[in-house]
């Protein structure tokens, strides 16, 4: 009966996808700003008006972050647009005669074929690339209409915050008084361990966005905050905010710098910023005991959102936490077992 209930439940998830987006997200919302709430309360502020405040505080700060690094995006794709002539010249008077020279009679490199193709084919990818900007603009567009009305999300965050006490004591109620202590058990477990993974990898993902993009701006590269902000928002999946934010700010260092000391001091940022994250920042934020390794992190993610979806890439950490907290309460019953513990 447990295991029907399971298959459709994810199977109800699965149908309503576009549907419980929104929910989903003001779900985890909620669940991490849940403790400001209680924080505010604590403080004779009435629970209506810390839940309105703690989701102004909320929404103001996802939309200072798109207004930031959008702008910043946008300029740099266009500075890539116009800088086009400029790479085909870096490739034809230094990148070719470079590997010709080091490359020696072990690899024979056509240079005039090279940049002949690069020469025709420059002007059909800079028409690519400003058509594309609208098509990955309207298929932006697209994918946020198919997650709900937007509308809703500051609505649905806000009853969130304002029944969450409610919420949990009523489901507490629902369960029968014989397995109370096995439940609280339990949810505090889940609680434990998936609250210190958001509320501490939040942190992080802050701490890393303003390490990367001060350190950036630095540097002098141009929307180098912006790129460094999307770096610490991928921290969350392992190694993945490091590389695409070296990716992106190696080609802007390339069409802006105009020698390699500007790559390299670029390139310095997130060595000592993947330093930094690695043995200083995720270790005393996060820590080892809350037990959800990066392999898990990126298998749940990959998997929850291979069976669901965008709504599985959503609930996937959630759904990892408490698949764990559940396999290891599994796991103890089975060793506590007679049909383990007999000879």
């Amino acid at each position: 009966m447990l295991a029907v209930s399971a298959v459709c439940l994810i199977w109800l998830l699965y149908a309503l996808g576009n549907i419980l987006s929104p929910f989903i997200a003001a779900g985890v919302m909620a669940y991490v700003l849940n403790p400001l709430v209680e924080k505010l309360q604590h403080k004779r502020i009435k629970r209506g008006i810390a839940s309105m405040l703690v989701m102004a505080f909320a929404l103001l700060l996802l939309l200072s972050l798109v207004l930031i690094i959008v702008p910043m995006l946008l300029n740099q794709f266009n500075n890539l647009v116009e800088r086009l002539p400029k790479i085909v010249d870096f490739v034809q008077t230094k990148l070719l005669p470079w590997l010709d020279e080091h490359t020696g009679e072990h690899i024979k490199i056509n240079t005039r074929s090279v940049m002949a193709w690069l020469q025709s084919h420059t002007g059909e990818l800079s028409n690519t690339l400003k058509k594309a900007m609208p098509v990955l603009v309207q298929q932006s567009s697209n994918v946020l209409n198919s997650l709900g009305n937007l509308i809703l999300l500051p609505l649905l965050l806000y009853y969130f915050l304002l029944d969450w006490r409610r919420w949990s004591r009523g489901i507490s109620s629902l369960v029968p008084r014989r397995f109370i202590d096995t439940y609280t058990r339990i949810t505090g477990s889940m609680d434990k361990v998936l609250g210190e993974f958001l509320r501490g990898q939040l942190m992080v993902m802050l701490i890393m966005g303003l390490l990367y993009g001060i350190g950036l701006m630095l540097t002098g590269l141009e929307s180098g905050f912006a790129i460094g902000m999307i770096a610490g928002i991928l921290v969350f999946v392992p190694y993945l905010g490091a590389f695409t934010g070296l990716l992106l700010a190696t080609l802007a260092a390339l069409l802006q710098f105009p020698t390699w000391h500007g790559l390299a001091a670029v390139w310095a940022v997130f060595a000592v910023g993947q330093l930094l994250e690695s043995f200083i920042i995720t270790p005393k934020i996060v820590g080892d005991r809350i037990g959800l390794s990066p392999f898990w992190v990126i298998f749940s993610l990959m998997a929850f959102g291979q069976l669901m979806g965008f709504v599985g890439m959503l609930a996937g950490l959630p759904l990892a936490a408490v698949t764990q907290v559940l396999l290891r309460e599994g796991a103890d019953v089975y060793f506590k077992s007679r049909f383990y513990t007999h000879r």
